[in-house]
């Protein structure tokens, strides 16, 4: 992985000849106003002279424009460039975009030097989060003199924080450093091959990620899984040579008086099972364990914030490949705490795997559940690929939607008809986990699966619970845009750490 460091910048200090000098500017009746220090810096001779040189371009400041132009007389910088705000104030997801853009583009080893005239610590933080973000670059199976010497993203970015104080400053951007390392480590994790990632080895890495963090870590290797009735996970892993495992990934702060549980898909290749995908489907689903390293990611990243709320994260690890041992279409599973499902479709695993995570969840009685999982291509024919769907309990799908909004992530409800349940039933045990042969509301039958393993609080009450389908956009297929890249996103880690600081104010 390669990512741009991120630091603080005076807007006293004096630019260099090596550095890139980017802020951003907006449009309004066919002016371009620029944002930032260039007047208070260099005078408004320079920023006006800026300003025609944009309209002299077309420079419409539209989202994802980006334009290098020639350092103005008087600025020491190796180039200036300019990245559209859009035509209105911008607002913290603006900036976020308009930086990410800036990360994405400004490529090459010189410095970057982002001054969007940042006033507030949440708008410093917003510039720094999405410029690292849209820095991300991952090198690690790259050979030897096949790449450019020159970056494809840059090495530093130094964001100018203006009047604000120094601690505030340097809070805001830990703030923003801690969030890009989480998302990094889910897009890193998601990268890797299936050859190189399996549920043991994975299991390993956690272990080692949170040394020097207030977080432990148990694990359940495949037979302490089959002792302990995990069937959904031991099922779907014991058709491949790599066992299966359980992550369990706990956060406990002493001042912490709420409790979420988080509970991720982790096939680490799905190949369908027996119920094989065709070739061209089998391609990239390396990408199927993205739900339990968004879960991992978000409890390191909130143990390293001190956010003062209980965490705990269950990785429901397993591969899932066709052999002369592994599961077949008609076969019984018996899921923690003894609920039976006959298994129609091997390649309808995940929920079988997350209802033994969701069931291990709900013994310890923590105030909300969420689960996220790339579990169902239906979700992408509903919502495309930049839409992750939530499902769920009203209330705390409400919250997870406000925190998304805080994040700048989209997300959008959906919901949970009763009427799907029958759909379900089974001639031989208490659920089917498919229904052959239906087109219909995949995705929503899903989560109506899922629901059935949802535990009840020690009043006897279901536990709030959501359940959030990235499988759209969990991978980004095309061309980065603000500050996605190509490739593995990591979507929904900073939803669920806002969500996560909601609950510790509560």
């Amino acid at each position: 992985m390669t990512s741009a460091s991120l630091s603080l910048r005076s807007p006293d200090q004096q630019l260099t000849e090596e550095e890139v000098l980017v802020v951003g500017a907006s449009t309004a009746d066919g002016e371009v106003t620029v944002r930032g220090s260039l007047g208070a810096s260099f005078g408004t001779e320079i920023e006006a002279a800026l300003e025609a040189s944009l309209e002299a371009v077309g420079f419409g400041g539209k989202k994802d424009e980006f334009v290098r132009l020639p350092a103005p007389a008087g600025v020491a910088a190796k180039t200036v460039a300019v990245v559209g705000l859009g035509t209105a104030e911008p607002d913290l997801e603006t900036l976020r975009y308009a930086a990410g853009v800036a990360g994405r583009r400004a490529t090459g080893s010189a410095p970057v030097v982002l001054d969007f005239g940042v006033e507030t610590p949440a708008e410093l933080e917003a510039v720094a989060e999405g410029a690292g973000l849209g820095s991300y670059d991952y090198t690690d199976y790259r050979g030897t003199g096949t790449s450019s010497e020159e970056p494809v993203t840059p090495r530093r970015l130094e964001v100018v924080h203006g009047a604000l104080a120094a601690e505030d400053a340097a809070t805001a951007l830990e703030r923003a450093r801690i969030s890009v390392e989480a998302v990094e480590l889910v897009r890193d994790l998601v990268n890797v091959p299936a050859l190189d990632l399996y549920p043991s080895n994975y299991a390993d890495r956690v272990q080692g990620l949170v040394e020097g963090l207030p977080v432990e870590v148990a694990v359940w290797d495949e037979e302490q899984l089959v002792a302990q009735g995990f069937g959904g996970i031991a099922g779907v892993g014991q058709g491949s040579t790599r066992p299966p495992r359980l992550v369990k990934v706990s956060y406990h702060p002493a001042a912490a008086e709420k409790h979420i549980a988080l509970v991720g898909k982790g096939i680490t290749f799905d190949t369908g099972g027996l119920s094989l995908k065709p070739p061209v489907s089998m391609i990239g689903m390396k990408y199927d364990m993205a739900g339990s390293a968004t879960v991992l990611a978000a409890v390191l990243a909130a143990a390293r914030l001190d956010l003062p709320v209980r965490l705990t994260a269950w990785l429901c690890l397993a591969e899932n490949m066709p052999s002369g041992v592994a599961i077949r279409p008609g076969d019984v599973l018996t899921i923690r705490g003894g609920r039976t499902v006959e298994v129609l479709n091997t390649d309808a695993e995940g929920r079988l795997v997350m209802a033994d995570g969701l069931v291990a969840a709900s013994e310890e009685k923590p105030d909300a559940i969420i689960d996220v999982a790339t579990l169902t291509g239906a979700a992408v024919v509903a919502l495309g690929n930049r839409y992750t769907a939530a499902m769920g309990d009203e209330g705390l799908v409400d919250q997870v939607l406000q925190a998304a909004d805080a994040a700048g992530e989209k997300i959008w409800p959906m919901p949970l008809p009763e009427e799907l349940r029958p759909l379900l039933a089974s001639d031989i045990a208490d659920i089917a986990n498919v229904k052959p042969g239906n087109t219909a509301g995949g995705m929503l039958v899903a989560g109506v699966f899922l629901k059935d393993f949802v535990g009840k609080d020690d009043a006897g009450v279901t536990i709030p619970w959501a359940h959030l389908d990235i499988a759209g956009p969990a991978q980004n297929k095309d061309g980065g845009y603000g500050y996605t890249v190509k490739g593995p996103t990591g979507v929904t880690v900073r939803t669920l750490l806002r969500l996560a600081e909601a609950f510790s104010r509560a």
